[in-house]
């Protein structure tokens, strides 16, 4: 699309460093020792003056370490502006997070004047973090810290055009963020810029949230897996067989993901939507081993996504498995997904977990995205400011949310159908719930309705208590369901593997099929771990345990039949 681009001025490294809290961290100078260290893992690749070394939307070569000259990185929208961000010079070293995968840049790199790099190709990225241990730590922390930068800054990414408290786009950036994929907001409402482009764009309010990507083109109120598409997110592998392929990306998954793959066995990881799952939306988990303070599930899950990544797993994030074929007529198991791909893998781990349930509530189609959610991000916490909220659900999750959402509202009233949290939440947060004061519980509650314009939003909620009857409400425009568990195992329908009565898979001797392997299904070689298996216990430790337990399992059933991978 037509616009004008600004010009890229002298680059000050100063008021860059604002940008960069931990700048040296993120953009260190290495040795010229360090650099010879590096040299067997690349191959030398020089730049005329203006020469692009990479390009915004499209996949980077790999890692670029600058032996001579500088290299200016600017921001590039799709809407033409041009924006600096910093200049590297010799000893330093160009990429972030999503050159380990091929991944497309986020910015553009430009030489200024003659520069010849060493260029670092992903596979051989990942072969010299593992290999140079210290000097691998420091390049993959900055890796991290970069990104983080570019989310923070809003540098990269696509440009998300519409009212802020408009559903469709609050559930847009939320699949950004939960992807750790930095992006840029516009309301046209104060943006004269995104009001030219709706009004090019939009001239139905059903267009809208509008998404402008790196090329420029222009998405109207896509779906997740269009804006995948459209932005790179989705590179699937031409690898035609894998040693496993785990479908899922919660703490189960991506832990399979990390030990399976350090172990030398090659890994596809399939999610539907985001990395994480539940636990990827947990405000903060304080009873995980190693964290005495705490650590949100998104920062958990998004260095196991990186971990994975480090050792050489396939990440195919977002792509939903749609059947498993275990007739292994040609010898593998073979993934069909919804996006039409086929993946072949000679072994297959069940992670898919478990999905909230959405309750039998007059309406709720209605508002779903708009004033009904199902999990509680920084997003929704802005949408809930000085509001009064309901929240329903009494587990860990809810728990996590209620607190977190109490920083943001001006009272939460958390609603339990049951007449004690003990049952179901660790006593920590139940300690927690009870010495915050602008939460209510309410137990033996449950909501009957909800009220508002078909149209707009959810404007009031209705509830009853279940012992007496009685029924009241008030004037809510958010309501948050963490209620119970259903979980994601209808891709399996067709495949033989054994569930229980509520659809959860069922394991080792439990199958009744004589000696099999505790994680193990009714189907030799598919394995189960995580909230998705009958009987497990449905927290984040168990599940991370049960990831690193199972590649144990998947190596007696390979045997020698696993193939090296880079």
């Amino acid at each position: 699309m037509a616009a004008d681009s600004a010009p890229v001025s002298e680059i000050n490294l100063a008021a860059t460093s604002a940008l960069h809290p931990r700048h040296e961290q993120a953009f260190p100078t290495l040795t010229p020792s360090e650099i010879d260290r590096m040299r067997r893992f690349g191959e030398i690749r020089t730049y005329k003056d203006g020469e692009k070394l990479f390009e915004t939307g499209k996949p980077g070569p790999g890692m670029f370490v600058v032996l001579k000259g500088a290299v200016a990185i600017t921001q590039r929208d799709g809407m033409g502006h041009v924006t600096p961000v910093i200049e590297q010079g010799a000893g330093q070293f160009l990429a972030e997070i999503g050159q380990l995968s091929n991944r497309p840049a986020f910015v553009d790199g430009t030489a200024e004047g003659d520069v010849e790099t060493l260029l670092i190709a992903p596979e051989e990225l990942r072969r010299l973090l593992v290999a140079e241990a210290d000097l691998g730590e420091r390049i993959m922390r900055a890796l991290i810290l970069r990104r983080v930068s570019l989310i923070e800054g809003g540098v990269g990414g696509p440009v998300l055009i519409g009212p802020p408290s408009h559903g469709d786009l609050v559930r847009l950036q939320g699949f950004l963020a939960r992807n750790g994929h930095p992006y840029h907001l516009l309301d046209p409402a104060a943006d004269k810029d995104a009001a030219e482009v709706v009004a090019r764009y939009s001239p139905q309010p059903s267009d809208l949230p509008l998404v402008v990507v790196a090329d420029g083109r222009v998405l109207r109120n896509p779906k997740e897996t269009e804006l995948a598409y459209a932005m790179g997110m989705i590179g699937l592998s031409h690898k035609s067989l894998y040693d496993v392929a785990i479908v899922g990306g919660g703490p189960a998954g991506l832990a399979t993901a990390v030990y399976a793959a350090s172990e030398g066995l090659s890994v596809a990881v399939l999610d539907a939507k985001y990395f994480g799952g539940q636990a990827g939306a947990s405000a903060r988990i304080e009873n995980y081993l190693g964290f005495p303070t705490g650590i949100s599930g998104q920062a958990l899950a998004g260095r196991a996504f990186t971990q994975a990544q480090k050792f050489g797993a396939d990440m195919m994030i977002p792509v939903e498995a749609k059947s498993l074929d275990c007739s292994k007529a040609n010898g593998v198991f073979n993934l069909s997904t919804e996006c039409g791909h086929l993946i072949s893998a000679k072994a297959i781990v069940v992670a898919s977990g478990a999905r909230y349930r959405r309750p039998a509530i007059d309406r709720l189609d209605t508002f779903e995205g708009r004033g009904v959610w199902y999990w509680a991000s920084p997003i929704e916490g802005r949408l809930c400011k000085d509001q009064e909220i309901v929240l329903v659900g009494g587990g860990n999750s809810a728990g996590q949310a209620a607190v977190f959402l109490a920083s943001h509202a001006r009272k939460v009233r958390m609603m339990i159908r049951g007449e004690t949290l003990a049952d179901s939440m660790s006593r920590y947060l139940i300690d927690r719930i009870e010495a915050t004061p602008n939460i209510e519980l309410m137990y033996c509650t449950e909501v009957v309705a909800l009220e508002g314009a078909a149209d707009g939003g959810l404007e009031r909620v209705r509830w009853r208590n279940r012992r007496t009857g009685a029924e009241s409400g008030g004037d809510i425009r958010n309501v948050f369901l963490f209620v119970g568990a259903e979980p994601a195992t209808k891709w399996l329908s067709d495949c033989g593997v054994t569930l229980d009565r509520s659809g959860f898979v069922i394991t080792g001797a439990q199958n009744g099929h004589g000696p099999v392997q505790q994680l193990e299904t009714s189907v030799p070689g598919v394995f189960a771990v995580g909230d998705v298996r009958s009987g497990s216990v449905k927290r984040v430790g168990g599940a991370i345990g049960e990831g690193a337990q199972v590649v144990a399992a998947l190596h007696g059933f390979l045997g020698d039949k696993a193939t090296p991978h880079a």
